[in-house]
């Protein structure tokens, strides 16, 4: 068995801590060390720093189009029909489906800050989805 240091693998161990392994694992972290080095020594001898990113606006236009006012108008009206769609639903869906999806809450988190059982806040987002989607679909 190898004794390794986890602060020197992890970088969100700020203390040294110690860890017995088997002497496989020990060897798997120091050959990754040592494939490590040697990428970066390569990248510092060919001078291989490369980016698409040239200051000149190529590769912002390539990663984020654009959209037009048409789309961002649409895009507008849609977030308020679903606003206004949620806010007609009862206040306890409401407040789960909007921790579930807008605040990305689990459904047991959600359960354990109300203090309910997960199947009810589970039970009570699908009844909401599923008026959210009559509600949806009447407005168009």
């Amino acid at each position: 068995m190898a004794i390794i240091n986890l602060r020197d693998y992890y970088p969100f161990y700020t203390s040294d801590c110690f860890m017995e392994v088997s002497e496989e694992v020990a060897e798997m972290f120091k050959e990754f060390d040592r494939k490590e080095a040697a990428y970066r020594l390569r990248t510092y001898r060919h001078k291989a720093y490369y980016s698409l990113d040239r200051d000149d606006g190529l590769e912002h236009e390539a990663l984020f189009v654009a959209l037009s006012p048409h789309e961002l108008y649409e895009r507008k009206v849609t977030m308020q029909e679903l606003h206004a769609a949620i806010a007609s639903l009862p206040n306890k869906q409401a407040k789960r489906i909007y921790a579930h999806f807008i605040l990305g809450m689990t459904k047991q988190d959600i359960a354990r800050a109300e203090g309910v059982h997960e199947k009810v806040v589970r039970v009570a987002i699908e009844r909401g989805l599923r008026r959210l989607e009559k509600i949806l679909k009447n407005s168009l």
